[in-house]
């Protein structure tokens, strides 16, 4: 009788004798010492990054024109560190305004470092040398300023601010009867995308970019520091992974459609002539290889000096077939030709004609690569662009996105669970720690005639809060029952707009049970394990951050 109780081969059981998950887990004390020494970590960062401000606040790459950024001078304990040293700053003015009767103006300046301006003291003395004071205060302008940094007088918003004692650099904006279009009234996104070179300096745009740049950075030290490898996966591929959905297309072909349509088709009776004299070609060479009768003696010497001169005579005639079929084949594509696009026999199109030589696409996930690269270097990672070719026009369909896929060997579905919390936990606590500035303008700012002054709850809720697992099969049944429970309001209410089924109502299921942004639905397999779409950056992280993205605002 077989021994049931024997191990499977090739699987491993994790419960094994002398394997037991105790053994793989740190006590919770050490588990505790470590966070607590790892936040003690962090805090001296960022003391060392104040310091460092204090002890050289001009920028590594600015050398040449002794220029400090904007973000570096308030690490420097808000600007107090530096009170009394001559500094300068380069950015470009946000507002600007005369005062005191025109004997100096107010400059507030920006270099994208952070969201806060720096406001710049301008005598009329020190702006005599660019043109006076109205050349200084168009918003756009963009100003490279020397001068010493003062503290404000108690009661003003801004601690410090910088008296101006030379302007180094004054590039005009021509701002006259409104023509710069970035103002101090509210932009609307759809503006803000015809101005795509303007957009960046926009509170919003800006705000974002430096989320996103916390996030990438958040990205790679979360699986730098875990012993991951990060490995680059092409952005032009041949394949498509899992059928995932429509691709975009990568061809040269198009840009010699008008070339290719202009040349003249071939008329049939070129091709008659041309299949004849292949035909008639083909013939003859079949005359040269058909078998003699064999011959002895002297009849065999004289019938091998004839083989000889019929070998020669073969190879010219295989010569001229071999010419006349290339001729042909190239006519017959010719003849083909569709729309200024080669087509093959089957009436598809010819892509041996483009630069790949088979049909190219931009890639939907790089998870094949990365599948190959954990078969020999374990755990790895991508983080790079995909593309969706899916026409829809709703927030959870990207064209492009950066998306997070990682690829473990030697683990269970509880290890890739672990992981993927861990990350997004680790992102969330990352922005609270390094972009405080950015996410209070969300939380306080109205943007298309709201705010959203829970963002920090909620990014705090999850960097602390535990996952809910749950199977797909639960969370159906979770579904069902909510129908079953709806009562409606009036006739033809429904729940739900679509069928409940599996796969698609993940969301719902998270929000409606467990108030939580994501949960685990258990559908994975163990071994080798991609994280889905859901982990990609902006519906994992700043999902959770943005819940609007229809206006801007410079103010």
């Amino acid at each position: 009788m077989a021994d049931l109780t024997a191990p499977v081969p090739g699987h491993f059981d994790a419960q094994a004798p002398g394997l037991t998950a105790a053994s793989g887990t740190a006590p919770q004390k050490l588990e505790d010492d470590i966070q607590a020494l790892e936040q003690q970590l962090a805090d001296l960062q960022i003391k060392v990054q104040q310091k460092r401000a204090e002890a050289d606040p001009v920028a590594p790459y600015s050398r040449s024109f002794s220029r400090t950024l904007i973000g570096t001078l308030y690490a420097a304990s808000g600007g107090l560190g530096l009170i009394d040293r001559q500094v300068r700053v380069g950015g470009w003015i946000k507002t600007g305004r005369e005062a005191g009767g025109g004997a100096f103006a107010f400059l507030e300046v920006n270099d994208g470092s952070c969201l806060t301006n720096l406001q710049v003291f301008v005598s009329t003395e020190v702006a005599a040398t660019v043109g006076g004071l109205k050349a200084l205060t168009s918003t756009g302008t963009s100003i490279l300023v020397q001068g010493t940094l003062r503290r404000t007088p108690e009661g003003t918003l801004q601690k410090v601010e910088l008296k101006a004692d030379k302007i180094m650099w004054l590039g005009k904006c021509d701002n006259g009867k409104g023509k710069y279009p970035l103002s101090k009234k509210g932009q609307s996104m759809e503006s803000l995308r015809e101005r795509l070179h303007l957009r960046p300096r926009t509170n919003l745009i800006g705000a974002v970019a430096r989320i996103r740049n916390a996030l990438a950075h958040a990205t790679h030290t979360f699986f730098q520091s875990r012993g991951f490898i990060y490995v680059h996966t092409p952005l032009i591929t041949t394949s498509d992974c899992e059928g995932a959905g429509e691709m975009f297309q990568v061809t040269t072909m198009l840009s010699h459609v008008e070339e290719v349509g202009k040349a003249p088709l071939p008329d049939q009776a070129e091709l008659d002539t041309l299949r004849s004299n292949v035909a008639k070609q083909q013939q003859k060479v079949d005359q040269l290889t058909s078998p003699e009768p064999s011959a002895s003696g002297a009849e065999a010497a004289v019938e091998g000096s004839k083989a000889k001169g019929q070998d020669k005579a073969l190879r010219k005639e295989a010569g001229r077939l071999t010419k006349l079929q290339e001729d042909l084949e190239r006519i017959e594509a010719r003849s083909r030709v569709e729309g200024g696009l080669h087509r093959t026999k089957q009436g598809g199109i010819d892509y041996s004609h483009d630069f790949f030589g088979k049909a190219a696409f931009l890639t939907v996930s790089g998870q094949l690569q990365a599948e190959y690269y954990a078969t020999a270097l374990s755990n790895v990672y991508t983080f790079a662009p995909t593309f969706r070719a899916e026409d829809s026009h709703t927030s959870r369909h990207l064209a492009e996105f950066w998306m997070i896929e990682p690829e473990m060997a030697f683990c269970e579905l509880e290890d890739d669970m672990n992981c993927a919390e861990d990350y997004v936990r680790f992102c969330c606590h990352h922005l609270l720690q390094h972009c405080q500035e950015d996410l209070d303008y969300f939380a306080t700012t109205k943007v298309d005639s709201h705010s959203d002054p829970e963002v920090k709850n909620r990014l705090q809720h999850v960097a602390q809060s535990g996952f809910k697992r749950i199977t797909y099969t639960e969370a159906i049944d979770i579904l069902l029952k909510a129908i079953q429970d709806f009562k409606p309001q009036k006739k033809g209410d429904k729940l739900f707009e679509f069928e409940v089924s599996p796969g698609k109502h993940q969301y719902r299921v998270n929000m409606m049970k467990f108030c939580t942004p994501n949960a685990n639905l258990d559908l994975c397999r163990p071994g080798l394990i991609r994280w889905a779409s859901s982990f990609c950056m902006q519906q994992a992280v700043l999902g959770i951050l943005l819940h609007h993205n229809s206006a801007a605002t410079t103010t």
